[in-house]
């Protein structure tokens, strides 16, 4: 990345996108099948926006880099939110293509409270339509009142936090929490295995963040009790209860790679037995999609994983996404130029067909993005929460889409 080209942009600057910018090809918004014809109800009319005023307020804390010393690993921290501001401009400049002028108001936050709280006398800030960011949980703790006071429509885009932290009725959670990831493993194991026939077991360490993901699973099966759930601290203990013919679906709730690696180490083992192994399908967390194991034997466990994004490099939107990016910065798009570009997009298309009333729609207008997919639902305490998540297979050495 080219820092010497970007230092010093990002301080704060506003930035008017009209409806004559370049476009990319999008994904369409996810549409129903048709329905019977219902007789016709008065509408209210749309009140629309002649020009958006959106607020992205984003850590760059570029003043802190020191070009001549920096490491890769520094280069990587300052990445993230040039990846995601960029990806996010373009998003925005496609819905501009719909009809509708945004204000881009850009604030550099500096990972700092006190610097959002200047913020609250600034009119560009204080006009926002909507308000993207912060990006990091004790921002957007520290912006929640302001929102409450003011009934700003705040969007979370990065932080993976249960929504309960931030207190905030009018938060949009768009990062999938853990707990969330647990129901999607425990509904698709309940609809696709016999209970008849098939164990459930847990692999939890109970660390903190192992029972996160481990809690909705098992308060799914305790309301189903058709299947059996056994629970081990390793799978050694687990070996020890182990009966051959059964068939064992287990879910290894930990992230830690100390533990996750032994553990897939000792499965796979135990279903390749010399005397007959064990039937044995693996589910793991959400993090193994980052983290490096030994593919083959995931492959050979059958295992699936929950998560919240997945890039299709062969389709025709992404390919045209990642030219338009390298045209316009000159190098590749990271995973958070995709997430950028979704969040714009989508919500730039909301505040051009709903104008303002584009909170209503929330619930209502699903999205398949570049990156990830956006299906909310709505609760009067924990605000906006995006529900859709994917289950990955690996096989062929690939992730590969199961759900």
């Amino acid at each position: 990345m080219n820092f010497k080209k970007v230092y010093g942009l990002f301080v704060l600057f506003a930035v008017v996108l009209s409806a004559c910018s370049p476009k990319i090809r999008t994904p369409k918004p996810e549409t129903s099948k048709p329905v019977e014809k219902e007789k016709p109800v008065d509408k209210k009319p749309v009140k629309r926006f002649s020009q958006a005023s959106v607020s992205l307020l984003v850590p760059f804390k570029l003043d802190e880099l020191n070009l001549k010393t920096a490491t890769k690993a520094d280069i990587e921290k300052y990445a993230m939110p040039i990846d995601f501001y960029q990806g996010f401009r373009l998003g925005l400049d496609s819905a501009a293509t719909q009809g509708l002028n945004f204000k881009l108001n850009v604030f550099d936050t500096q990972d700092d409270n006190a610097h959002i709280a200047v913020l609250y006398k600034n009119e560009r800030f204080k006009q926002s339509n909507l308000i993207i960011g912060p990006v990091f949980p004790d921002g957007l703790k520290f912006i929640s009142n302001y929102a409450k006071e003011n009934n700003a429509t705040i969007v979370s885009p990065l932080a993976a936090s249960e929504p309960a932290e931030f207190n905030n009725p009018n938060l949009v959670s768009i990062v999938n929490n853990i707990g969330l990831h647990g129901q999607k493993i425990a509904t698709y194991i309940a609809k696709n295995y016999n209970p008849t026939s098939t164990t459930v077991v847990l692999i939890n360490p109970k660390k903190t963040e192992d029972e996160q993901f481990a809690a909705p699973i098992r308060s799914y099966f305790q309301a189903n009790t058709k299947f059996v759930v056994q629970e081990y601290a390793s799978a050694y203990t687990f070996e020890t209860k182990m009966i051959k013919g059964k068939a064992y679906v287990v879910v290894l709730t930990s992230s830690d790679r100390t533990f996750v690696l032994p553990t897939v180490e000792k499965l796979f083992r135990l279903k390749h037995l010399p005397t007959g192994g064990y039937n044995i399908n693996l589910f793991g967390h959400p993090n193994w999609v980052k983290q490096n194991y030994p593919t083959d034997k995931l492959q050979d466990l059958n295992t699936i994983i929950s998560s919240s994004y997945k890039i299709d490099y062969k389709s025709s939107a992404v390919v045209a996404f990642i030219k338009k990016y390298r045209y316009r910065y000159g190098f590749e798009p990271g995973e958070y130029a995709f997430k950028g570009f979704d969040v714009g997009y989508y919500f730039g298309k909301l505040l051009t067909n709903y104008g303002e009333e584009y909170r209503d729609y929330l619930v209502k207008d699903k999205y398949k993005g570049l990156h990830n997919n956006f299906s909310f639902i709505h609760d009067e305490k924990l605000g906006y929460i995006n529900t859709s998540l994917m289950l990955l297979r690996f096989k062929n050495f690939a992730l590969n889409l199961v759900e």
